[in-house]
């Protein structure tokens, strides 16, 4: 065996068959391999690692213990291979950019979730670094197999260079190999992680069982079994190639078609898995016949929602019936036979139990493998032929019409004429030179600089204390000055609280041009009726409590916020400040709370939002101040 390995050396093509270049190549054309920190050094990489180290919560040693030490690693195997042979990154060094690009977009996209999903608020705090650092790490060597089976590499004496080997050690020259396949780079990543990803940072994340399943996944190319990790790298990587490609990263960015799809019906199976009660002989949420799974429309909807916003996604329909709308759209929801969403059928059991709902109609290999599939439903369940016009009003009441219509305007809650809350803010972005670094940067601006020489960084108060071998603990207190509810039930203290957590987990970006929390007048300025829809949005069960008191729902979470008088009032009484946002091209409004101390909802105190400032009300007149004195 060992004569046989000997000829299999002696057979190797030799150097000149391995480049695109004459057979009369001199020596300097090979490549001579670098050290990290002087692949590194550019300017726009050093921009790249500063913004990805604003991304953590980390001091300066941890970045570079965590973070530093394995983009370095990563350089030094990577050197100055392109990413691809005739697409993206396809120049010497291509490799080393996509991988600093992807890992910054991964942790932009990280900020909008609370992971583990599912999890309690203290334990998604105390895994909150491990489940970033999991984040960067998937992204960053999601295309390092490329460099094993992609490349065929050589010294100039002709010896193959296998990246298992470890970095380049002498000059070398490479070239693509013909008639590779294309997806096997995804496996080849498991050969040679361990190059970029020490024993201490793999001890510590083996120790985060929801984490280390998906990152395995992902590390063996299996994104589609790593669940958001996956949808994560895969979105990432998708905006860097847009960049690279002239594309707009920002739509990149933005929920696709296919992954609005993926959302709600990763959504669903959770819902199916954990939370939603099948085939019982009465009160169920749904019922599984041997063509299709029948889902009651409203119940199902709701918790959909509710579900897909508690973590942090984006682009998801604000009412039922948009909902009902999406999921027909794109195929998930069977249609009825003129065409529309939702069925209504009636279920009966075995044992004589009858009773006709609203139904969503699905195809059960949407949702479950044939080996996990339930038993059938030992019962009924027939479609009623009627016009569903009618049947749809009192489940659709208070939607909107469609996924694109606009929030609907608060009313005039404290002063006539207050116009509407506005969606987006103007914010400028610097326009984009050539190589697009300043926009690629421009989607990934922080919220608040985490300065070096701090001895903690702005998270800290709830974030884990991270070392290479375990995660700390979380803080449990609740929002500053208030007592912990002790329960989940909508009060305005448990707004308060969620606000909090969801500003310190980074759901809830601050200062943004689509923000619901700014910074102004040195405290938080609560954007309403914004900030109070998305809290309504995210627990259905103020639906019931608002009904009981005839408001709508996020004008009863305001309602419940007021009567804890923690937010300042103007000189006349009135609780509403306006502020006035300077974009490059116009001027807009907003109107909202200002809170008396900004530390119940802000880890720390932050400068304020340059874009905004606060209308202050106006002097009061000597007639007035005379008026006032007769009235006191």
């Amino acid at each position: 065996m060992f004569n046989l390995f000997q000829r299999s050396r002696a057979k190797r093509p030799n150097a000149s068959a391995l480049v695109a270049t004459p057979p009369s190549a001199a020596p300097s054309s090979l490549v001579s391999p670098q050290s990290a920190q002087a692949l590194l050094s550019t300017a726009r990489r050093q921009r790249l690692i500063e913004h990805i180290w604003q991304r953590t919560s980390l001091s300066r040693a941890q970045f570079d213990h965590l973070y530093r030490a394995p983009l370095q690693r990563y350089a030094e195997l990577v050197q100055q291979f392109p990413a691809s042979e005739s697409h993206h990154h396809a120049y010497p060094g291509g490799m080393l950019d996509h991988g600093l690009e992807i890992v910054a977009y991964a942790l932009k996209l990280r900020q909008s979730h609370l992971l583990p999903a599912g999890a309690t608020p203290e334990a998604q705090a105390a895994q909150a670094e491990a489940w970033t650092a999991g984040v960067a790490y998937a992204a960053l060597v999601h295309d390092l197999g490329k460099i094993a089976v992609d490349l065929e590499v050589e010294y100039g004496d002709g010896s193959a260079w296998h990246p298992w080997h470890g970095p380049l050690l002498r000059p070398y020259r490479f070239r693509y190999r013909a008639g590779r396949e294309y997806r096997l780079h995804g496996a080849a990543t498991g050969l040679l992680y361990v190059r970029v990803l020490d024993r201490d940072i793999l001890d510590w994340l083996s120790g985060f069982p929801d984490l280390w399943g998906p990152l395995l996944y992902v590390l063996a190319g299996q994104h589609e079994h790593a669940g958001v990790l996956g949808e994560l790298v895969v979105q990432a990587d998708q905006a860097s190639v847009a960049q690279s490609l002239g594309g707009d990263p920002a739509k990149a960015l933005a929920a696709p078609r296919h992954a609005l799809q993926r959302k709600l019906l990763d959504g669903l199976r959770y819902l199916l898995r954990d939370q939603l009660k099948l085939n019982q002989p009465e009160a169920s949420d749904g019922w599984l016949t041997q063509d299709a799974l029948w889902l009651v429309s409203k119940t199902v909807s709701d918790k959909l929602r509710a579900h897909l916003l508690s973590q942090g996604m984006e682009g998801i329909p604000t009412s039922n019936l948009a909902v009902f709308n999406v999921l027909q759209e794109h195929g998930i929801a069977l249609p009825t036979p003129d065409g529309k969403a939702i069925w209504r059928a009636t279920v009966r059991s075995d044992g004589g139990w009858s009773k006709t709902f609203t139904f969503l109609r699905l195809s059960p290999a949407l949702v479950w493998d044939a080996s996990e599939r339930p038993k059938a439903f030992h019962g009924q369940v027939t479609v009623v032929e009627t016009d569903m016009k009618d049947d749809l009003a009192p489940v659709a009441a208070a939607d909107h019409p469609s996924p694109s219509a606009s929030p609907p305007q608060a009313p005039e809650s404290e002063a006539a004429g207050r116009p509407p809350t506005a969606a987006a803010l103007p914010f400028p972005s610097a326009p984009p030179p050539h190589d697009g670094i300043d926009a690629l940067l421009a989607l990934m601006q922080p919220d608040a600089k985490t300065h070096e020489d701090a001895p903690q960084t702005p998270f800290e108060t709830v974030a884990p204390a991270i070392t290479p071998h375990g995660g700390g603990t979380a803080s449990t207190t609740d929002c500053a000055g208030l007592p912990a509810d002790g329960q989940a039930t909508p009060s305005g203290r448990h707004f308060l609280s969620w606000l909090r957590h969801s500003i310190v987990s980074r759901r809830l970006v601050i200062n943004d041009a689509k923000a619901l929390v700014h910074t102004v007048a040195d405290t938080a300025y609560l954007v309403s009726p914004g900030v109070f829809q998305r809290y309504a949005q995210e627990h259905p069960e103020v639906v019931a409590l608002a009904r009981q008191e005839k408001l709508p729902e996020w004008q009863w979470v305001q309602k419940q916020f007021e009567k804890l008088r923690v937010h300042r009032k103007q000189r006349d009484g009135l609780n509403i400040w306006t502020c006035e946002v300077a974009g490059p091209r116009k001027t807009r409004r907003l109107h909202g709370y200002l809170l008396i101390d900004p530390l119940m909802v802000l880890p720390q105190s932050l400068p304020g939002n340059p874009y905004l400032v606060l209308k202050e009300p106006a002097p009061e007149s000597e007639a007035d101040k005379g008026e006032a004195a007769v009235q006191g």
